[in-house]
């Protein structure tokens, strides 16, 4: 049963770059440089702190200066007392805030005050597509980590979502940049606005869990640009991010948290980042290479061993110049003047606020994603439906704990089927079967830890117990998918499948009722062949926080119209996903080289002309929307020059809905390779039954180059590009052409 060896140990990839002829590439292309833009003056650091600043980098000693670059607790970092600059806190996030820890080790405390608002999953608060919201979620979670008198809150989690196995992509947000960046900027501000500082992790290119700990990733300098740096860029230029997590993986032979390349020369030299790197808990790995190539804080470890125990050593023996201390320091005072930690200013925030949980159910509500529904079992109707059979274990699972990621101490969480039993009372009946339970199969590694996979067999007895509920229901809806457990930090996924015999389930149950319903519960993409086959009905529900169970309800039963859509691309099957097809998952020999290159999600499925389950970008309502007149303000442009784009919208449908417009474009004569089609805007609009609309878009045209590697800087081809607007990637309603001349 088990496909994949879990053994580590230590290797060095390096892969020299070739170098390519320009001539004739320059003739026809304008370079544009955008990694020269400032950090935004209204969300990154106010410049008055410095003197402040530098005044008190005058009176500290060098070991008080050591003192502050590494951690003296769990989730702490030290301070200097004689001067009341009290230590730094850090709490897990990204989707609540961690119950309180004992200082030294992951214990809780077991205190009766300290529990949260448990807010949905990173692919559900991306699968709203929409960037109020992740600013209200931002605010939110910011509230709650100040009313715990947290200065850190360590998210969102950003990276790219390269292969659904992925362990983590839960926290994350997409397969796509853009979204990703959108997303993100949202939240990293609004975390910011409440004197929080948000840090944006993991950087970079941890896009696997498999062997986190020392796998090396070789990527082209293209995919790293134009794929799995742009959500940190605008991290640090948008967003103003005061803080970053340096990731364990190695990268081109280094480890990141002692990557020059990662650290000083792109995030801090060409993106001007003014915060603090701080790295994963133990993913420092030396004391002079560290500190003189971008790490600013070591957390974890025996109270920061590299930079606690040698590093003042260091320092006085020349292996390492105070100034790069001093530059620490300057890069922490700068986030505690900016948070206002010693300031009686700081905002006070409030845990479990009604506010706070009106944005856990809004951000619920809106993600959730309606696959398919043929039949039109969905909006259930409560006046004509008798009788549901509520079938798997997953309608009563809750999911703020589990796994070995960082759980969140819910103060409440509303499971799926009590969402249905508050909706209906006693108008309907409701009958619960388990249909499936969790078990995992243990195998002893020789190692710290075990190694764990869902037991793939059904049990029988439970299947026939769902089967008579089925029988005697007007409708089933089965609550199919993974758990907190399933996807889990530290272990990829073996396989898209559903686990513990949950296909087996839904052939058994859709034999005897012809009205199933398939809600999936998970936080990235599962194998939905069977579900597909046998079910009219596929809703995609996500780990959804502490409302889940209302959101959910209400989307069922018309109350809210869905509007999700899919923050990832569905494969058939994993063999089509461009990592798993070229073989470059999970590595061998622990290196792993993205040899997919800039085609990863659904630019490989569309340039590939491999046909997905269910495409990125998609998302059902209950309504209808057509598109018409897309326009551009005019059709030749210059590179300095945004294009604007005007589109009409109209909701034909007898429902109020959200509709989110796509914006791809590809450009049609390009003299390197280019993505089929590539997201280069999107917005939200909410539509009345009837109602027309005038949607007006933007894209800057920088964001049409791409990175050539030989001149090191970012070209825009002239030429016609095609400019295609949809409801989802595969969904093209209206296209136009533009020229950049």
């Amino acid at each position: 049963m088990i496909k994949k060896n879990r053994e580590f140990a230590w290797r060095i990839n390096l892969h020299f770059l070739t170098s390519v002829l320009v001539f004739v590439l320059y003739s026809a292309c304008v370079p544009v440089h955008q990694d020269e833009s400032p950090i935004a003056k209204e969300y990154g650091f106010d410049d008055k702190y410095e003197p402040k600043i530098d005044s008190i980098l005058e009176l500290l000693t060098l070991e008080e200066k050591i003192h502050m670059i590494h951690g003296n607790g769990m989730f702490v970092s030290g301070g200097i007392e004689k001067l009341g600059i009290p230590d730094l806190t850090y709490t897990d996030g990204p989707t609540g805030i961690r119950e309180e820890l004992e200082r030294h080790s992951w214990d809780p405390l077991n205190m009766d005050n300290d529990s949260v608002t448990f807010f949905p999953t990173g692919t559900a608060l991306a699968a709203t597509w929409n960037t109020d919201l992740s600013l209200r979620y931002g605010k939110a979670i910011g509230n709650e980590a100040n009313a715990r008198r947290k200065d850190i809150l360590l998210g969102p989690g950003v990276n790219i979502i390269r292969t659904p196995v992925c362990g983590r992509n839960f926290e994350y947000f997409s397969e796509d940049p853009l979204l990703a960046s959108d997303i993100a900027v949202g939240y990293i501000r609004g975390v910011q606005e409440r004197d929080v500082a948000a840090c944006v992790k993991h950087y970079a290119l941890n896009n696997q869990e498999y062997q986190r700990w020392i796998i090396d990733v070789e990527v082209d300098e293209r995919a790293l640009r134009e794929i799995y740096l742009p959500v940190y860029k605008s991290a640090a230029i948008d967003a103003g991010a005061y803080s970053f997590m340096g990731s364990y993986n190695k990268f081109r032979g280094d480890y990141v948290c002692e990557n020059d390349y990662l650290l000083n020369r792109i995030l801090k030299d060409e993106w001007g980042f003014k915060g603090i790197v701080v790295s994963d808990w133990g993913a420092t790995h030396s004391t002079v290479k560290a500190a003189k190539n971008g790490l600013d804080i070591e957390m974890g470890g025996k109270s920061g061993q590299h930079f606690f125990a040698l590093l003042a050593d260091s320092v006085r023996a020349g292996l390492v110049s105070e100034q790069i201390i001093d530059d620490k320091i300057r890069r922490i005072l700068r986030v505690m003047f900016n948070c206002k930690k010693m300031d009686s200013t700081r905002i006070q925030g409030q845990t479990n606020s009604p506010e706070n949980i009106q944005v856990a159910y809004d951000v619920a509500s809106e993600s959730i994603t309606l696959l398919k529904n043929t039949k039109g079992l969905l909006p259930l109707n409560s006046q004509e439906i008798k009788s549901i059979a509520a079938i798997g274990e997953n309608a009563v699972n809750r999911y703020a704990k589990g796994g070995f990621t960082a759980g969140v101490k819910a103060r409440y969480e509303v499971s799926l089927l009590e969402g249905l039993q508050k909706k209906v009372g006693d108008k309907t009946a409701i009958h619960y079967a388990r249909g499936y339970k969790e078990e995992f199969v243990v195998v002893d590694t020789g190692g710290r830890w075990p190694y764990m996979y869902p037991d793939p067999d059904p049990d029988e007895a439970l299947i026939r117990e769902a089967v008579e509920v089925a029988k005697k229901s007007d409708v089933a809806i089965i609550f199919a998918g993974n758990t907190r457990n399933v996807e889990t930090e530290v272990v990829d996924r073996e396989t898209l499948k559903f686990p513990f015999g949950q296909d087996e389930l839904i052939r058994a149950v859709s034999e005897v009722n012809t009205k199933v319903i398939v809600v999936v519960v998970a936080g990235a993409a599962c194998d939905l062949r069977y579900a597909d086959s046998l079910s009219s009905t596929i809703v995609y529900a996500w780990f959804n926080g502490s409302e889940a169970g209302n959101a959910l309800a209400d989307v069922l039963f018309g109350d809210v119209n869905p509007s999700g859509k899919l923050p990832f691309t569905i494969p058939v099957k994993l063999e089509d996903i461009g990592a798993h097809a070229m073989e470059a998952y999970p590595g061998k020999n622990f290196k792993v080289n993205y040899s997919e290159g800039i085609l990863v999600g659904y630019r490989w499925f569309d340039t590939r002309n491999i046909e997905p389950k269910y495409c990125f970008g998609h998302g059902l309502s209950y309504t209808t929307f057509e598109y018409s007149n897309l326009e551009t303000d005019k059709v030749n442009y210059l590179s300095d020059q945004d294009i604007i784009l005007h589109l009409m919208v109209e909701n034909t449908g007898n429902f109020p809905g959200k509709e989110t417009v796509q914006i791809y474009v590809k450009p049609l004569e390009s003299s390197v390779e280019r993505a089929e089609k590539e997201l280069k805007a999107f917005r939200k609009v909410a539509l009345k039954a009837g109602e027309k609309q005038k949607v007006k878009m933007e894209i800057d045209i920088r964001d049409l180059a791409y990175y050539n590697v030989a001149g090191k800087q970012w070209v825009i081809e002239r030429g016609p590009y095609k400019i295609m607007a949809g409801s989802s990637s595969r969904d093209i309603r209206e296209v136009t052409v533009v020229n950049i001349k």
